[in-house]
């Protein structure tokens, strides 16, 4: 229901293939150019994006004319709607976050308590919150998502050709979201962490 309900709030079509998508600033920080360089990527491979943020006027033009050639392929909207926000996060496969640094981020975190499976670049606190699916990972049932580096549109576009693969392959989708759905970073688990730390202060 999700699924459909976000296809029709971006006018796409309803064919098969993973949903991509985007919930960020549009900026030279957050890689909103390399999303705008791999959006045509993402048809060509067979699956949809979804874009919704603002920010510099040469990231949202790009994407608004990507959207244009590709209109039942590429939805952007540009500003920021919560709503809208939670929906891309309940229906879409894939979530997006290409940054060139990223102190924490957030937006892989709600990825992962959705379900949806996180592409991120291997920076800051996206390589330290999430596990990327190689094989090692997969075996080891550790992986949540999708790591690519260095940071460039060649290697973004190389970690789709990856997101793709496993997409094909229902079982291996569906033990990486499952995955990431049991991934914790509540504050019950830090809080118990701070805990411990105190205790064993107190004692020295």
């Amino acid at each position: 229901a999700n699924r459909q309900h976000l296809l029709e709030k971006f006018r796409l079509d309803d064919a098969p293939g993973p949903i991509f998508a985007a919930i960020t600033r549009l900026t030279w920080q957050k890689g909103g150019d390399m999303l705008a360089d791999v959006a045509e990527y993402i048809c060509y491979k067979g699956g949809k994006l979804g874009v919704l943020g603002k920010g510099e006027a040469s990231v949202e033009n790009a994407l608004l004319a990507a959207a244009g050639r590709y209109p039942d392929r590429i939805g952007v909207k540009i500003g920021y709607d919560e709503a809208t926000a939670h929906l891309m996060h309940g229906a879409g496969d894939v979530v997006v976050q290409p940054s060139r640094f990223e102190p924490c981020g957030l937006t892989q975190l709600y990825a992962l308590r959705y379900g949806a499976v996180p592409l991120v670049s291997r920076t800051g606190g996206l390589s330290e919150t999430i596990i990327d699916a190689n094989d090692a990972a997969f075996s080891a049932r550790v992986a949540t998502g999708f790591q690519f580096h260095p940071v460039t549109s060649d290697n973004l576009r190389s970690a789709i050709d990856r997101a793709f693969e496993a997409y094909l392959d229902p079982k291996k989708w569906a033990r990486l979201q499952n995955q990431g759905m049991k991934a914790d970073f509540s504050w019950e688990r830090s809080a118990s962490q701070y805990a411990a730390l105190y205790q064993s202060l107190a004692k020295s």
